[in-house]
C-alpha cells in the first residue's frame, strides 16, 4: 500500500505544482486565470471574487507542501480531493451556463472547458481517494515500519509522474488524438 500512496502523492504533487507554476509564471498568466474565475464561480463582484484567484493559488501551494512528507500526506491527499471536487463543480457550472471560458488550470491551454476536464478531475479525485485509503491502510498495518524498497519507490514515482503528465497535458493529448480538420476551401 505504501507504493500506491507514494504514486498518488507524486501524481497529485506534480499536478498541483504545475498548476501553481502555470498561474504564477508571469503577470499575464495570472491575469488570464483571474479573468476566467467569474465564469467558474457565480459570486457577486467584490472582495471575495477579487481574492479568490490568489486564494486558489495559496491552497494549491499548500496542497503541494502537504503532499511532500509521509506525515502530512493524508491531509494533502484529502485537500487535493476536496479542491479537485470544487474545481469540478466550477467546470460543471461553466458548462451548464454555456461559457466558453478557456481552461486556465495550468495556464498552458486556450481550449475551452469541456467534459474532458471533468473526466480528468474525476480521475484525479479517484487518485486522491485511493492514495488516502492506501495511506490509512499503511499507517494501520504492521508494515508501517517496514523499509521501502528502492525499486518499488522508483516504480511508484514513475507511475505517479505518468499520471501527472496525462493530467497536465489533457488538452494537448486530446488535440493530438482528435485533430480539428482544416476548414473547407
Amino acid at each position: 500500500m505504501e507504493y500506491v500512496a507514494l504514486a498518488a502523492r507524486c501524481a497529485l504533487g506534480i499536478v498541483f505544482l504545475a498548476a501553481v507554476a502555470g498561474k504564477v509564471r508571469g503577470r499575464e498568466a495570472f491575469e488570464a486565470f483571474r479573468r476566467s474565475v467569474p465564469a467558474l464561480v457565480p459570486l457577486p463582484r467584490g472582495r471575495v471574487q477579487a481574492a479568490l484567484p490568489a486564494t486558489v493559488v495559496a491552497v494549491e501551494s499548500a496542497t503541494v507542501l502537504l503532499l511532500t512528507t509521509e506525515f502530512t500526506a493524508p491531509a494533502g491527499l484529502g485537500l487535493a480531493g476536496a479542491v479537485l471536487l470544487a474545481f469540478s463543480l466550477g467546470i460543471r457550472y461553466a458548462l451548464r451556463s454555456g461559457s466558453r471560458t478557456p481552461c486556465n488550470c495550468f495556464s498552458t491551454s486556450s481550449a475551452p472547458l469541456s467534459s474532458r476536464h471533468l473526466v480528468r478531475n474525476a480521475v484525479l479525485i479517484a487518485v486522491a481517494v485511493t492514495g488516502l485509503a492506501a495511506s490509512f491502510a499503511q499507517a494501520s498495518s504492521a508494515q508501517a515500519g517496514a523499509q521501502t524498497h528502492p525499486a518499488g519507490a522508483v516504480l511508484a514515482l514513475a507511475a505517479g509522474g505518468l499520471i501527472a503528465l496525462f493530467a497536465v497535458f489533457t488538452d494537448d493529448l486530446a488535440d493530438l488524438l482528435n485533430p480539428v480538420p482544416p476548414p473547407p476551401r
